[in-house]
C-alpha cells in the first residue's frame, strides 16, 4: 500500500478535504486491511508519479490537528487516476510534480476520462462512507 496515495484518496473523500488525525488513521486502517486490491491500486497510481511527496510538493497541508488536501493535490490525484481514452492498454506517462506548483507530462483529459473520473470519485467516496459506517457500528 502506498501511504501517500492513500492519504490523498482519503482526504479527497471528505467534503472539505480536511480530516483530523483520528479519522485519517481509522480510514487508513480500514483500507490497509481491505485486501490486496487496494494495495495494487495504490501501487499503480503511485507508479504514475514516481517522485510523489505530498508535503514538499504542497499537495497536503497540516493544520488544526489534521491534514487538508490542496487544489494542487486534487489535480495531481485526478491526473493519476485519469486513463487515456486513445491508448487504453498502456499506462499514461509518469507525471513529475515540482515544488513550484507545476506539473510536467500532464495528459489531456478527454470527455470519456472526465466521466470515468467522476464515477470513480463517487465510488471511492461511497466506499469510504460505508467503511466509516461499519467502523462506527462495531
Amino acid at each position: 500500500m502506498n501511504f501517500q496515495v492513500t492519504v490523498l484518496k482519503i482526504l479527497v473523500s471528505y467534503p472539505d478535504g480536511f480530516a483530523v488525525m483520528a479519522d485519517l488513521k481509522r480510514d487508513m486502517a480500514i483500507l490497509a486491511t481491505s485486501g490486496r486490491e487496494w494495495a495494487e491500486r495504490t501501487k499503480r497510481l503511485a507508479a504514475r508519479v514516481p517522485d510523489l511527496d505530498i508535503f514538499s510538493h504542497g499537495l497536503v497541508e497540516r493544520l488544526n490537528g489534521g491534514w487538508r488536501i490542496t487544489d494542487k493535490g486534487r489535480t495531481v490525484l485526478e491526473i493519476m487516476e485519469a486513463r487515456s481514452a486513445a491508448v487504453p492498454a498502456t499506462e499514461p506517462p509518469p507525471i513529475r510534480v515540482t515544488s513550484d506548483s507545476t506539473l510536467a507530462a500532464t495528459p489531456a483529459a478527454s470527455p470519456v476520462a472526465t466521466g470515468r473520473r467522476k464515477r470513480n470519485r463517487k465510488r471511492c467516496r461511497r466506499d469510504l462512507v460505508a467503511a466509516r459506517a461499519r467502523a462506527k457500528a462495531s
